[in-house]
């Protein structure tokens, strides 16, 4: 199964716990089961900085109350080499995200935009699958990582693909600048106001995923997929008309 085990999941060294909400979403919806987030990064590389902040990030989240998968992307083909997508890490890619509630995206910046990585494990994702929609509907939190000096090409990038991909962004993002100062030699984050960012991020993407749970058929209701699939409304059960009747 290509994912990544988390190290030390419960190990937070940066975090001040004084200041932390264990359930950050307490109150703003159903919290019977966890929150489902499948976290994505853009590096290969042994000391992948877009993987440490992803795993950061997933602890956060662990620590909030979600549930974490971090898929594994080295075993991806490249988009339209397998014909059919009949591979198994595409598969589980794909099922990963059905399984998901929220998304966490991390690219590194190369050349001023995301890797080629990154961009290969979203294009693997259809809009439309066997009737399934693998990302519709689902919150999104994107977050980046710099060489350099701070710069936002990456997330900027990662929020028009979110849109596309019928995403809720969340407003917050996070991007990491010199990220090679940020983390030890065991991978960890060091504290820093990069981190608090990372934190802050991570508990608004589990309220807002918390927050939509109850309205997340509704709020992806469309007429032109209603139109397609030959699926009238119901006057019955359609609120608005009800409404409109009454006033």
């Amino acid at each position: 199964m290509p994912l990544i085990t988390l190290r030390d999941p419960d190990h937070l060294p940066a975090l001040d716990a004084a200041f932390a909400h264990r359930r950050p979403a307490s109150g703003l919806g159903p919290e019977e089961t966890r929150p489902k987030i499948l976290l994505l990064y853009g590096s290969l590389r042994e000391r992948s900085f877009s993987r440490h902040a992803v795993e950061e990030a997933a602890r956060l989240l662990q620590l909030f109350g979600a549930e974490t998968r971090i898929f594994d992307p080295r075993e991806l083909p490249l988009p339209d080499l397998v014909p059919g997508d009949d591979h198994p890490a595409v598969r589980e890619l794909r099922e990963l995200s059905m399984w998901s509630e929220g998304h966490v995206w991390c690219s590194p910046e190369r050349h001023g935009q995301i890797t080629g990585l990154m961009k290969m494990q979203i294009d693997h994702l259809p809009l439309e699958m066997k009737g399934m929609r693998p990302t519709q509907g689902r919150t999104l939190a994107v977050m980046q990582v710099s060489g350099g000096s701070q710069s936002f090409n990456a997330v900027n990038t990662l929020r028009v693909l979110g849109r596309w991909m019928r995403m809720f962004t969340i407003p917050n993002q996070s991007s990491v600048a010199m990220a090679y100062k940020e983390f030890d030699e065991a991978g960890r984050m060091k504290p820093s106001s990069y981190y608090e960012r990372i934190v802050d991020v991570m508990e608004e993407l589990v309220r807002l995923t918390v927050l939509l749970r109850p309205h997340a058929a509704q709020l992806v209701d469309r007429y032109s997929e209603r139109k397609a699939a030959g699926v009238p409304v119901d006057p019955s059960t359609d609120l608005s008309a009800i409404a409109i009747k009454r006033s």
